[in-house]
């Protein structure tokens, strides 16, 4: 803490002195923990170190459980063991315990697995960090650099002040520059450029801070509008294809029409049975079917041959029928004269 202080003064003390010799003294600040969450690669491998301290919780909680169980089983038997088996199974209890509690202190103590395996994780990027601030720093004359996440206490600081983002991409650019062509080293080269000067000039900053929310404004209602057009393009779709099966309905048939059913002609020859009455014969639009000749994608050879084999399946059905009247009629004539023969024995 002593140290602390000690640093502080002593920045005064330079900066009062840089100003009195008419020096103006430049001073920004970094924060280490969202320069970390906001590379890639260091969230990445805190994801899996993550996953391995979870491994370790649950194999803690695994051994809190079994000396739980030891301890309800000892409570349930004591009165029925011996003064020397409860000496012993304590003494088991305490050993479990002891174990649990120096397995818990070598992963998650203060020296432990997971404090070491963190810093280890940030000690690369830190190092490019550093590097990257004393580039920002050597470029842009900035005297003092403070880290905010760190243990130096900063009670106000103002975000103008902040390169947090300018070591970002310090860092971003070295990892693309490994995958980038000649010409596009070249595009990106420029386009550093701009972003060091709109670093450099704050009021060119806040314009380019109002233009990218008026461009981010434009692609949201870019993209509302897109909605809005699909939206009514799939009711349009809709619609059609609701009109596109209600047309196609009707020309199948499958909505009835007015249709004239086909008389059955008398017999010829032989008495009629007046009992038995000609029915129509079936058609497919008196059915509601779909007629066979209308049928989609179909040639008109082969509308025509269907028609044909129609009218001659609806013959040879009329056919048959008129046949059955005639010898239902033959048999109740035979029957009426043998009728009439019993009677007149």
């Amino acid at each position: 803490m002593r140290k602390q202080f000690l640093f502080i003064f002593l920045a005064l003390i330079v900066a009062n002195t840089s100003q009195a010799q008419g020096k103006t003294t430049r001073i920004g600040y970094i924060d280490m923990e969202y320069i970390l969450e906001n590379v890639s690669d260091y969230k990445e491998a805190k994801s899996q170190l993550e996953q391995k301290a979870q491994k370790w919780k649950q194999e803690v909680e695994a051994k809190k459980l079994n000396i739980n169980n030891l301890k309800e089983s000892l409570k349930t038997e004591k009165a029925l063991l011996t003064k020397e088996l409860i000496e012993e199974r304590e003494t088991e209890i305490k050993f479990l315990e002891q174990e649990m509690m120096d397995y818990q202190q070598k992963q998650f103590g203060s020296d432990g697995n997971l404090m070491r395996q963190k810093a280890a994780l940030a000690k690369p990027i830190q190092d490019q960090v550093f590097t990257a601030v004393q580039d920002i720093a050597e470029a842009k004359n900035y005297d003092f650099v403070f880290d905010k996440s760190s243990d130096l206490t900063m009670l106000f600081s103002n975000k103008r002040f902040d390169i947090s983002d300018q070591v970002l991409r310090v860092l971003n650019r070295t990892e693309k520059r490994e995958q980038l062509t000649k010409k596009e080293l070249k595009q990106q080269e420029a386009k550093e450029n701009i972003e060091n000067a709109i670093d450099d000039n704050p009021a060119m900053q806040d314009r380019q801070k109002a233009l990218d929310e008026k461009r981010a404004a434009r692609e949201k209602l870019i993209q509302d509008r897109k909605l809005e057009q699909e939206a009514k393009r799939k009711e349009y779709e809709d619609r059609r294809n609701a009109a596109a099966a209600e047309r196609e309905a009707k020309k199948n048939g499958t909505v009835s029409g007015t249709a004239t059913p086909t008389a059955t002609p008398a017999p010829t020859s032989g008495a009629v049975n007046t009992n038995s009455t000609a029915k129509p014969a079936t058609t497919p639009a008196a059915t509601g079917e779909t007629p066979a000749t209308e049928q989609p994608g179909m040639s008109k050879a082969e509308e025509r041959q269907l028609l044909y084999e129609q009218r001659k399946k609806e013959l040879e059905e009329r056919r048959k029928k008129i046949l059955e009247e005639r010898e239902a009629a033959k048999k109740a004539k035979e029957a009426e004269q043998q009728k009439a023969n019993t009677t007149n024995n």
